[in-house]
Order: structure tokens, then C-alpha cells, then sequence
């Protein structure tokens, strides 16, 4: 299951989609109906996943287009009927789901729904990326235990995550639901799919004591050569990089001066005198992966990713 919710992790999930599904992926997962809607309207035809919760007046669109939904109330169920429907069994994520102690009744219950067809059962682990493996193994019991009360075993029992399908094979049953992998991280020997490029619109040289964006948070201490980018935290580039982060012009560093602003940011020229505007800008590629700028700005790559905006255009390239 090649798993494109958030635009395909910022990379487009029409195009990621069509990419996982031509090497191989048989089944798509999203996070909300829209996002399988918006597949279907696309001509995908694939079996497709809601991972996440389908309010009761969204499902009836979403059954009539062949989108399998996950079921974790009985009383949402009631919404579901004719639908082909997974259901989540919360095993230490403490986020949706029925307990462990719930999901042998709840899978009889909804079996016994007119209409209801079961279709799978699965978990989401809360550690499968961490050093010890513990607290996923107990998860993996949990599942085991449950699959061995159940009345009966649905055809796709799935568990695994990027991390769970390298470090977990015992994880694997049905579907692994490849998700950071896909786009380049969270596993051995993968190679990021996404460059994010900018380009310089103005180069301007200024004298010490001037400063650098809003409320000059950056004060010149030295003459320095700037250039304006035509970026800012509306298209994803965080906020937090403000004075910390840094972008790549002709291969060297170039420090970010001042405040990230909602559409334009400034980065210092020191180690690329001669760059004149319209060069490329590199903010993720070579040198600098979504997985550097991330920690820069205190977080997580999924987040630098799924924050790149509908606004930077996304072009293709196809080996």
C-alpha cells in the first residue's frame, strides 16, 4: 500500500500515485475521504484506504466511489453500510481505534451489518523507527492475540509502516503500508525523490550596521552581499529557519539573514560572490536533505514536506 495522504507527503498525490502504482503498489492510503475522492476524479482506479476517520455524511460518497473506509465506533458503522470497511485496533498508538479487549466483538458486530463487508484489520505503531523494538514487539503481540479471538480473519490484516517494513518482517502479514519510504527517508539505502529549488531575485550589497527583514532581527557587522529569494513560509520554508537555517547557491552555503517572511527570505551571498539573480537556489537536494533542514528547524522531514505549498510548482522528471 503506497500510502499518498498530504499531497503524497508534499510531493503530489496524483503523480506519486501513479508512479507507486506503475512499480508495483497494489493497494493507495490517504488520511481523509477528499483525498480519495479527489484520486478517484484523477482516474485512479486502485483500491484505496481512508486511514484516518470518514464523518457519516462524507461516507455515502465515498462507498459509492469503491473507497474503503476504517471503521473503530460501531456507531459510525451505521453510516458505513455498503462499504467495505478496515477496522482499526488501537495496540499503544492511544490514538483511533477499538482496544484490543473490543475488536473480536466489534469485528462480529459489523459483520453482522447488512451491506457490511470486512475487509481488513489493522494497527499503526507508535516506535517501529526507534532503537529498542520493544514496544513495537508488544504491539505485535497485541495484534497476534486479537487475530486469534477473532470470529473470523479478514482478508488484509496490515500493520507495517516504513520503518516495521525493514526492521519488522514478522510485521508484514497482508499490506505494508510504505509511507516516508517511498519518498526517500525513514529507511537503509533510499534516495530522496524530492529538490526543492528557488532562485535569486535581487542581489544588493550592503554596508555594515544595516538590518536584515522584519524588526531587523539580523544587524550586518561587516559589508555583506544579499541575495532575496522569492520564498517564504507561505510556500513551506519554516519560519523557526530564521537566522539559523541555510539554502545552497553554487554549491556553498549561504546562511539565511533575518526573519523567513510569508513570501520572500534574504540569505547571505559570502560564499557565492558571483551569484546574480535568476541563479538556482537549492533549499532540499544535494548536500542538504529534508531530513538536515528539519533539524535545523527543530522538527521532523514529514513535516518539511508535507509543508511544501500548492503554490511551488512540482515538475517531473521520469527515469
Amino acid at each position: 500500500m503506497a500510502v499518498v495522504k498530504a499531497d503524497g507527503y508534499g510531493h503530489g498525490a496524483v503523480p506519486a500515485a501513479q508512479a507507486a502504482l506503475g512499480a508495483g503498489a497494489t493497494w493507495l492510503g490517504v488520511a481523509i475521504a477528499e483525498e480519495a475522492i479527489a484520486l478517484r476524479a484523477a482516474g485512479i482506479e486502485a483500491p484505496i484506504l481512508v486511514l484516518g476517520w470518514t464523518p457519516p455524511e462524507q461516507a455515502g460518497e465515498a462507498i459509492a466511489a469503491g473507497i474503503d473506509l476504517t471503521v473503530f465506533s460501531l456507531a459510525d458503522a451505521a453510516a458505513y453500510r455498503g462499504g467495505r470497511l478496515h477496522v482499526k485496533v488501537d495496540t499503544g498508538m492511544t490514538r483511533l481505534g477499538f482496544s484490543a479487549a473490543e475488536a473480536p466483538g466489534a469485528v462480529a458486530d459489523l459483520a453482522a451489518l447488512p451491506g457490511v463487508e470486512v475487509r481488513g484489520i489493522f494497527t499503526h505503531f507508535a516506535g517501529s523507527d526507534e532503537d529498542d523494538l520493544s514496544g513495537a514487539r508488544r504491539q505485535l503481540a497485541t495484534v497476534q492475540s486479537v487475530l486469534g479471538a477473532l470470529p473470523f480473519r479478514p482478508p488484509f490484516v496490515h500493520a507495517a509502516n516504513t520503518a516495521a517494513v525493514f526492521r519488522l518482517p514478522e510485521a508484514h502479514f497482508d499490506l505494508c503500508r510504505a509511507g516516508i519510504g517511498l519518498y526517500g527517508y525513514g529507511g537503509p539505502g533510499l534516495r530522496p525523490a524530492l529538490r526543492w529549488l528557488t532562485r535569486i531575485a535581487q542581489v544588493r550589497d550592503v554596508p555594515a550596521g544595516t538590518g536584515v527583514s522584519y524588526n531587523s532581527t539580523y544587524v550586518t557587522e561587516t559589508s555583506e552581499r544579499l541575495a532575496t529569494l522569492p520564498v517564504g513560509y507561505a510556500d513551506g520554508l519554516p519560519r523557526s529557519l530564521s537566522n539559523r537555517g541555510a539554502v545552497r547557491v553554487a554549491g556553498c552555503i549561504a546562511p539565511i539573514r533575518g526573519r523567513v517572511c510569508m513570501d520572500q527570505t534574504v540569505a547571505s551571498l559570502a560564499g557565492s560572490p558571483d551569484a546574480k539573480p535568476g541563479d538556482p537556489v537549492v533549499i532540499i537536494g544535494d548536500g542538504q536533505w529534508a531530513d538536515e533542514v528539519a533539524a535545523t528547524a527543530a522538527t521532523i522531514p514529514y513535516e518539511i514536506l508535507c509543508r511544501i505549498g500548492p503554490r511551488v510548482p512540482r515538475i517531473y522528471l521520469r527515469a
